[in-house]
């Protein structure tokens, strides 16, 4: 994520400050901390929620064949969490209020995601996350991704959001 969060364990840093991670978060938070990943899918869950919800999503979205992927900007802020295509293939920009996202977790099963997507990036073997929101006229969604680039691994999108978002 852009603005302070560690590759490797995905824990909050931010350069010269001697802060805690709550401090520093809300400091992030204020600007928003933003990634680029690939957006697979939008998988309706019902009453589902946790990582039965991201587990389900995975499985409805491999189970439909050749999927329609876009490259997207994930956005965390004080706010929520801010979809945008980045090529407005698909949606132009989804917005999920703070209260809406009850959970953001790595695919229980550990599947990978491989293509080369419309702009000839290869992807291989990326990782799988998804957050779970409620809708707006009842049940929840969940929205999957796959990671995008290694210095913006799943796993520090999935704590960047657990941590800051989900300790209300």
């Amino acid at each position: 994520m852009v603005g302070g969060v560690d590759q490797v364990d995905g824990s909050l840093s931010s350069p010269g400050m001697n802060g805690d991670v709550t401090s520093s978060a809300s400091e992030l938070l204020k600007h928003g901390a933003a990634c680029s990943v690939v957006y697979l899918n939008n998988v309706d869950t019902e009453s589902l929620t946790g990582p039965q919800a991201v587990s389900k999503a995975v499985q409805q979205t491999f189970t439909k064949g050749l999927l329609d992927t876009t490259v997207a900007t994930f956005k965390v802020s004080n706010d929520g969490i801010t979809v945008t295509d980045t090529n407005h293939r698909l949606f132009f920009r989804q917005h999920f209020p703070r209260d809406s996202v009850s959970f953001c977790g790595i695919d229980p099963a550990d599947r990978r995601f491989t293509q080369t997507l419309d702009n000839g990036m290869n992807i291989k073997e990326a990782r799988l996350f998804g957050f779970v929101a409620k809708k707006k006229k009842g049940g929840n969604h969940c929205l999957l991704f796959a990671e995008m680039d290694p210095e913006q691994p799943a796993t520090a999108v999935v704590n960047f959001v657990t941590k800051v978002m989900m300790n209300k």
